[in-house]
């Protein structure tokens, strides 16, 4: 199958092994019909023009506190193994973004942090990884459904990545964006998938949000080139055509590439792969 015949959310591309393994939201026809994102899938190609799958990697299973909503799968390379971040929510639960752990891309994998990683009386999602002077971090969305403003923030996890440690800290909001968009008449300012990028001293993230009604790609930068920096966003867009939720890979030919999903409508979501440079991001 191509691209064309993938119908997913949020995808996340990582190469291993000469391979690519691509995960996403699993589609669904509407926001209410929840049916069908109850786990995970990999899709898995040699070239990103013919892939076979989808491989379910994860399922509901009794027990598991996150009952609906599983979203925006990422998967990193740590220590031997493979870790996924995952977001979900449950009946007398937050939403928020759990850890996995697989030793394969695209074996089952099972719980590995203790329920949700980011704060437990928080409304969060879209957890990803980094990794800077040795420390792990998870970087996350304090959504918009809770704080209106929605957040960006950082949490430092324990080396094993099983536990955070000390207290979320908050990089940026979505209002300080220049273009940002009002999508309720009350303030309510959206951030989603962040993605960050380190080229020499330089540090960015990636992340999705509405400007004039669309889903956006945009890029905010670190003043010092850490995580703990001061962070501001970029006037000019990324990407401003109906989509967004992306990451950034590079391909098997040493390529930078762009992967995101667009457009964002229901049940019409595609990834969709862009070459760039590192000059269109620094």
């Amino acid at each position: 199958m191509t691209f064309k015949d993938i119908n997913i959310r949020d995808p996340f591309i990582l190469t291993h092994g000469g391979k690519y393994y691509m995960y996403g939201t699993r589609a669904r026809l509407t926001w209410d019909q929840r049916l069908n994102g109850y786990g995970f899938d990999v899709y898995v190609s040699e070239d990103m023009n013919d892939w076979q799958g989808p491989i379910s990697i994860f399922e509901k299973k009794e027990g598991f506190w996150g009952q609906y909503d599983y979203w925006a799968p990422e998967v990193h390379y740590y220590k031997g193994k493979f870790y996924m971040f995952a977001s979900f929510k449950g009946d007398g639960y937050h939403r928020g973004t759990a850890i996995l752990v697989s030793d394969t891309p695209d074996g089952e994998f099972k719980e590995h942090s203790c329920g949700a990683i980011t704060p437990s009386d928080w409304e969060c999602l879209d957890g990803t990884f980094y990794i800077e002077n040795d420390t792990p971090y998870i970087v996350f969305c304090h959504e918009w459904t809770q704080v209106h403003d929605g957040e960006v923030c950082a949490l430092r996890l324990t080396p094993d990545l099983k536990s955070a440690v000390g207290e979320p800290i908050l990089l940026w909001k979505a209002s300080q964006a220049n273009w940002k968009y009002d999508i309720r008449d009350y303030g309510a300012y959206v951030t989603d998938g962040p993605f960050l990028v380190k080229n020499g001293k330089d540090l960015i993230c990636i992340w999705s949000s509405f400007s004039k009604g669309e889903y956006v790609e945009a890029i905010a930068r670190s003043d010092n080139g850490s995580i703990l920096g001061n962070w501001t966003i970029d006037d000019k867009l990324m990407y401003e055509k109906d989509g967004g939720h992306g990451m950034i890979f590079t391909d098997l030919k040493g390529q930078l590439s762009f992967v995101y999903h667009a457009p964002n409508e229901t049940p019409n979501e595609r990834p969709v792969v862009n070459k760039i440079s590192l000059s269109d991001l620094f």
